[in-house]
């Protein structure tokens, strides 16, 4: 028999394996100073393309003041306890009503944290007669909710119908035999390549009559920054009316901590009976709720979001007509996709935040194709066309060093040393 310890001392896994030459810079970084576009790094200031403040909304006046108030009325431990127990607010059902409202359906619940409660939610949904089919590239938080499933599973290639097609005729199967039914989990805008999930094209497949399911929806990309009116992916695609459970995150176009799930009255009740990590969990605290409230107003106004599409359209058409890659986003979102080695992007990021006083986040393998550099850049309605456009000119000076190999190495350069 081995010892649990002796296991992690000899693999670190995928990303802690370089953990001794990356820690403190290209993992676990300190950007510090008030959430804006210019932050400092290591006593540096850097324009900094790394937070999701999509709508600017962190250091907005209205809700640092509401924020504030709100501390001071009720600090941060009440409600005390669990939702069922103790923790049941006015103001959290006001927060639920107004969000289910925004987003166009029937009831919604709160949930302490997006990633604990799309992976719960999905636990709570489904038993071991069901099947769950599943995007490739859903979020670590789905693809934990679906493990936690007890029935079977399928997972179809990004984006791909054909895929889907075929994974759908296997679960309809396989649920035919069980007596079961199928939920399809997918995302409404996918993080990392900034691309929205195929929603209308799957669900067409439903309405066609072909295949029978219910769809999940994690949204935390596309909330308050998709859809005429903010509502996210769904209503961009002009399928809103027909997702049947979607999440939604505070942290990222709200600013915030906490997140919310979308259904039908009969759907939420279940899950607020169902869902074991919010019946066991203490209560949002009250000031993310009132400081929810100002920023679901703010978020309504579309002011905001006029500004950080501005900003994210600029970027992203510079950047093409740069001959930057940026795949396929149709969001926010906006993936720069070089082609270097491990060894190569930690220099060039090291070159970028050093020299060009640039932070965005770099992404490498395991979690895309080895031998490509993903510098991802968020932009948001913060952020001005300055920005934008030293932020071009830096790209295209550190791309013409790569390809004239002036960061060539084999190895993670050690920041630590």
């Amino acid at each position: 028999m081995k010892d649990i310890f002796d296991k992690i001392k000899n693999n670190r896994g995928p990303l802690g394996q370089h953990a001794k030459e990356s820690h403190g810079y290209f993992t676990f970084p300190k950007l510090e100073g008030d959430i804006a576009p210019r932050m400092f790094f290591k006593g540096k200031e850097v324009l900094t393309w790394s937070i999701n403040n999509y709508l600017g909304l962190s250091n907005h006046p209205e809700v640092r003041e509401a924020d504030a108030e709100a501390s001071k009325k009720w600090g941060l431990g009440y409600p005390m306890g669990a939702r069922m127990m103790s923790g049941q607010t006015s103001e959290h059902e006001k927060l639920e009503r107004e969000l289910a409202d925004f987003m166009d359906m029937d009831a919604c619940y709160l949930l302490n944290f997006g990633y604990q409660g799309c992976m719960s939610t999905i636990e709570a949904l489904v038993d071991r007669n069901d099947v769950i089919v599943y995007d490739s590239e859903s979020h670590a938080c789905m693809v934990d909710g679906v493990r936690l499933h007890q029935g079977k599973r399928k997972v179809f290639l990004h984006n791909d119908m054909e895929s889907f097609e075929k994974q759908m005729t296997v679960a309809t199967k396989i649920a035919t035999q069980t007596g079961g039914g199928i939920l399809v989990v997918t995302e409404g805008v996918f993080g990392m390549s900034g691309d929205q999930g195929k929603l209308k094209e799957i669900i067409e497949y439903r309405k066609s009559g072909k295949f029978n399911f219910r769809i999940f929806v994690d949204d935390a990309h596309g909330f308050g920054t998709l859809g005429e009116k903010g509502r996210g992916a769904g209503e961009e695609q002009g399928v809103q009316d027909e997702i049947d459970v979607l999440c939604g995150t505070f942290a990222k176009s709200m600013a915030s901590v906490g997140a919310f799930v979308c259904s039908t009255d009969d759907v939420i009740n279940y899950l607020a009976y169902n869902m074991r990590s919010q019946i066991f969990a203490k209560s949002l605290p009250m000031p993310l709720v009132v400081g929810g409230l100002k920023r679901l107003e703010l978020l309504k106004a579309k002011e905001q979001k006029d500004k950080l599409w501005e900003i994210a359209n600029a970027l992203q058409s510079g950047l093409r007509s740069s001959g930057f890659n940026l795949g396929n986003t149709n969001s926010c979102v906006t993936p720069v996709m070089l082609s270097g080695t491990l060894g190569e992007a930690t220099k060039l990021t090291f070159d970028l935040r050093e020299n060009y006083g640039l932070f965005c986040s770099i992404v490498v393998y395991p979690v895309v194709p080895k031998d490509v550099i993903l510098l991802r850049l968020i932009p948001t309605a913060s952020h001005s066309l300055e920005d934008v456009e030293y932020t071009i000119s830096t790209f295209n000076k550190i791309k013409s060093k790569l390809d004239a190999g002036e960061y060539h190495s084999d190895k993670v350069l050690d920041t630590n040393a």
